[in-house]
């Protein structure tokens, strides 16, 4: 879809001309708080299975393993993951569509549930919406990594999948009104 990619291409640099600089403020604090370079890069899985290097502000300090007060901050205000509209810019993500995950999930789907692969992957979508709060939900759980496994994996996926098929600019743009609201509540 051209007009997805091209909005994703505009927006993204509008908005890193904007608010660049506040990435840059964060990226130093961090970098203090840490440490360490406050830019945190992983491995994740993108369009077509492919694996590419997300960017985040990094939250972890890297001697203790502990996430920061500062770190704690960022996390629970989404803002670590800013720096991910660079992923947008260079293509390799889009404003909506299914979260990257790590290694070990999407690229290991089978059957129907593959197509979710044929997508961008997205900084938001109604899946990260519905679990915006996930690493509590997670913290609640006895064995979280079972929980994560056999209930909000799979239920992001069917998730996933349902976008999948009625996904449009129109769509899109609801969504990213969805995440704007939830961030400004």
């Amino acid at each position: 879809m051209a007009g997805k990619q091209l909005f994703d291409f505009l927006f993204s640099f509008l908005l890193l001309i904007l608010i660049g600089w506040i990435i840059i403020i964060l990226w130093i604090i961090a970098s203090l708080d840490t440490k360490s370079n406050g830019l945190f890069f992983q491995n994740r899985i993108g369009r077509y299975g492919k694996r590419f290097a997300i960017f985040k502000i990094k939250t972890i300090r890297s001697k203790t393993g502990h996430i920061s007060k500062f770190g704690r901050l960022l996390r629970k205000s989404k803002l670590d993951e800013l720096p991910q509209l660079l992923n947008v810019l260079k293509g390799e993500m889009s404003f909506v569509g299914p979260r990257p995950d790590i290694p070990g999930y999407y690229d290991v789907l089978e059957g129907e549930d593959k197509k979710i692969l044929n997508l961008k992957p997205g900084l938001t979508s109604e899946a990260s919406l519905k679990y915006f709060n996930e690493e509590q939900i997670l913290k609640e759980q006895r064995n979280p990594l079972e929980y994560n496994d056999s209930i909000l994996f799979p239920d992001k996926v069917k998730m996933n999948l349902n976008y999948y098929y009625i996904h449009s600019l129109y769509g899109d743009i609801e969504i990213i009104c969805k995440t704007l609201f939830r961030y400004i509540k």
